[in-house]
């Protein structure tokens, strides 16, 4: 069902399909398994902006915080006994609470040296993004590979208030344009049911972003769901029901197809920002710096084929289709569509699952590095082939956070 042409695009979702599956996945996946873009400093801990965070999942109180090793009993720890069926529950639990949900931050020793000299490589600039005080001693390195983003449980209203503050308050929409404001089964799957074609395609495109986002995030929790939940075993896997309640055609009344539609406009904004990018990784000073030399180089090769592959990709959204018309009315309606952002990335620390919370931020950072990439297409043009790029910065955190991002897509 989701197939042909996109709206507002010269693409259609077979040529996404082919690119993406033969040519540029595979070796996507091969450079985010690296050190440099397995490690996102991230700071878990700051307060929700908007409400008072009250949710059952709040951190501290959060049903999948880590066990302090001396609850669990002795004899497990040391593994030399044979212990009861009750103590070893116990542990099973407690081990699964800390695997479900919790943030796993374990680094080597090597990686937390190569971490401390990653900091001299990032500089602040202009973003689309509230982006985390890295420097706070709140922000700790995650693992992205040991924190996979699945469904960790995380739920019913609470859930479902964060996606409601998104589009209610920060996507643009016509103000006869109601949402159900009633959650339903109480779970996170509330959209417009009404799209809107009286609204600029600048609105527009910054609607089909966040539930291009919406989609990818739901795609993946259905497709890592919690099919088993026993003492004895715990089994995540694809949840076909789960998906089909948020994109069958039939049970969302012809809005689904159009959700997955616009997770393929999403990955066409982030390809292009990626082949505008090229000339800043591409000067020699530019390095993916871990210590080990040999396969930083090998790494900065393979960043710079997938980049010169997203290049080569045949039909890119024609970002210049966006803030074209009046001056004056283009950059109050880009502005307007940075502030609308940069509270979406804020609302991500309302989010009351640690898990979910971090690829939350991740994701809303990678689309805001590439927003910002695209509206910084002089400055890019303008960046010296060797020596400093004072226009025009991206710091480690986006770098990590654009490619993980485009790499969820």
């Amino acid at each position: 069902q989701v197939t042909g042409h996109l709206d507002d695009c010269t693409c259609d979702v077979e040529t996404i399909d082919a690119f993406n599956n033969y040519k540029l996945f595979p070796r996507l996946n091969q450079l985010l398994e690296s050190d440099y873009f397995r490690y996102y400093k991230v700071n878990l801990k700051k307060p929700c902006p908007f409400w008072n965070d009250n949710s059952h999942c709040g951190i501290r109180d959060c049903a999948v915080k880590p066990c302090p090793s001396d609850e669990v009993p002795d004899g497990i720890r040391s593994g030399s006994h044979k212990y009861s069926e009750e103590a070893n529950n116990l542990a099973e639990e407690c081990e699964e609470a800390k695997r479900l949900g919790a943030v796993d931050g374990s680094l080597s020793k090597e990686t937390q040296q190569a971490v401390l000299q990653w900091t001299q490589h990032d500089d602040s600039s202009d973003s689309f993004c509230e982006a985390d005080d890295i420097y706070s001693p709140d922000a700790e390195y995650v693992d992205l590979l040991l924190n996979p983003e699945r469904y960790t449980g995380y739920k019913g209203p609470d859930a479902w208030k964060i996606w409601n503050s998104i589009y209610e308050e920060n996507c643009f929409k016509p103000q006869n344009v109601k949402r159900p404001l009633a959650s339903g089964r109480g779970e996170s799957f509330i959209y417009l049911t009404k799209w809107f074609s009286s609204v600029c395609v600048e609105k527009r495109a910054f609607y089909k972003l966040i539930s291009g986002l919406h989609a990818s995030i739901n795609i993946h929790l259905s497709a890592r769901y919690l099919l088993q939940d026993t003492w004895s075993e715990k089994k995540w896997g694809p949840n076909v029901t789960e998906f089909q309640q948020r994109f069958d055609e039939v049970i969302t009344s012809g809005e689904g197809p159009r959700r997955l539609k616009n997770l393929y406009f999403l990955y066409l904004i982030e390809l292009r920002a990626l082949s505008k990018v090229l000339p800043f990784f591409e000067r020699p000073s530019f390095q993916l710096y871990t210590g080990n030399k040999s396969h930083d180089a090998e790494m900065k090769n393979l960043l710079l084929e997938i980049l010169h592959l997203a290049k080569s990709f045949p039909l890119h959204f024609d970002e210049n289709s966006l803030f074209a018309g009046n001056k004056k009315e283009a950059a109050k309606l880009k502005e307007e569509f940075k502030l609308h952002f940069k509270n979406i990335s804020k609302i991500m620390d309302c989010v009351g699952c640690f898990k979910c919370r971090l690829w939350g931020k991740l994701q809303t950072q990678g689309l805001g590095t590439a927003l910002k990439i695209l509206f910084s297409e002089n400055l890019i043009e303008k960046i010296p082939e060797s020596g400093p790029s004072y226009g025009f910065q991206l710091t480690r955190q986006e770098t990590v956070a654009l490619f993980n991002a485009f790499g969820r897509l």
